[in-house]
């Protein structure tokens, strides 16, 4: 059921443009003009693409009560891969050259015949991929909110997202834009009138025994501020350690918050590897505190946050701001629809949640306090060893 029952994993896009305000039967309509099956691919090894209903991955049978919450449009999509293993393809390769060689033991295939082993090889594949013999099916679940104008793609892939936002624009005429940490805080300061600051943002030197800091996994381009992800969770990280696990917010409520689980952490120089801590709450360990000591930055952290009375547990990917493994505080009073409308409002409650935080330290980072956190976190980088929780 995607985003309607267990825990949920996503990544958000952009839409651009004028939205629905109400979803309706052209909506309908157009899933099933664009469901799985309803095209055939260009080759049999090239990956087919649909919409699906949602329930399981057969389901085409679309309809206003089932995919319509509101303002919101629940459904899927479908991508059925065909593709031979490379390791079956060589291992084809190998019997015909063996078959083709019998006659000489031992001796070395001529340049006629690797030809013809490759010929036969691909008849095969042509033949498997027919039959269906390798194929594989993967349905990721989507939530359109036409109220803040959000496309949730159900997985992490970027291959994956790609597929989907191919889709989506080829039968709803829409312009997607992946939401990324850094497209995030751009949104923010185009919204803040903060736009100039923002321009002047690289990224901080958390050493200061080192003349400039490098991020070898950003690419330096221009309105790229995807290396914001990383320092805000590890400005996060000295945050709650030193001033508290409460961070207030710009809408006047207040979320508080830890580390849970998982903590991945990789050298930004390239020189040192990376790593991934897994325990209740990996900043206690020792390995964690060495780690940020020599320079490493979180890719990616489980959190734990609550705001208005809500949990919410995810692992957050710092670059690409994706959500996996999110688990949403429900209302056990809830059943049948006001159930899933619930759930539904539990997922936007988690962005906004993740929104509002990742700006309280967009506002901190390009503004004029920026300086004091820089060397306090400096300072808290060369002292940190802290004892594990009793």
């Amino acid at each position: 059921m995607g985003f309607l029952s267990g825990s949920v994993t996503f990544e958000c896009f952009r839409i651009e443009g004028t939205q629905p305000r109400q979803f309706n039967a052209e909506h309908i309509e157009a899933l099933h003009q664009h469901a799985i099956g309803k095209t055939r691919s260009i080759s049999n090894e090239q990956a087919r693409v649909g919409f699906l209903a949602g329930d399981h991955i057969l389901d085409c049978d679309f309809d206003l009560e089932k995919n319509v919450y509101g303002d919101a449009l629940h459904f899927a999509v479908r991508i059925d891969t065909n593709q031979v293993p490379a390791a079956v393809r060589r291992a084809w390769l190998h019997i015909e050259l063996a078959t083709l060689t019998a006659e000489s033991p031992g001796r070395r295939p001529t340049k006629a015949q690797r030809e013809e082993a490759k010929e036969a090889v691909e008849a095969r594949c042509e033949e498997a991929a027919r039959s269906g013999q390798f194929q594989r099916m993967q349905q990721f679940p989507i939530l359109w909110d036409a109220k803040h104008g959000l496309l949730y793609c159900g997985g992490t892939s970027a291959s994956a997202g790609e597929v989907c936002c191919d889709l989506m624009s080829k039968a709803f005429d829409l312009e997607l834009r992946r939401l990324s940490s850094g497209k995030t805080a751009l949104e923010w300061a185009i919204k803040a009138r903060r736009r100039t600051a923002l321009n002047d943002a690289v990224p901080a030197n958390f050493r200061d025994d080192e003349p400039a800091a490098d991020v070898v996994w950003w690419n330096g381009e221009k309105d790229n501020y995807d290396f914001l992800g990383n320092e805000f969770l590890l400005w996060l990280w000295w945050r709650w350690e030193t001033q508290g696990d409460t961070v207030q917010l710009s809408d006047g409520s207040e979320v508080t918050g830890m580390f849970a689980r998982t903590m991945a952490l990789e050298c930004p120089r390239g020189e040192f590897g990376k790593g991934t801590i897994a325990a209740e709450d990996p900043t206690y360990l020792p390995e964690a505190a060495q780690a940020i000591r020599a320079g490493k930055l979180p890719r990616k952290a489980g959190l734990i946050l609550v705001r208005q009375s809500v949990q919410y547990e995810l692992t957050l990917q710092a670059e690409t701001f994706a959500v996996s493994g999110a688990k949403i505080q429900m209302d056990d009073d809830a059943e049948g629809r006001e159930f899933l409308e619930n759930r539904i409002d539990g997922v936007r409650g988690l962005k906004q949640t993740l929104n509002l935080l990742f700006h309280a330290f967009c506002d901190r980072r390009v503004g004029k306090n920026w300086g004091d956190d820089l060397q306090q976190m400096r300072g808290w980088l060369k002292s940190r060893p802290r004892m594990r929780r009793a």
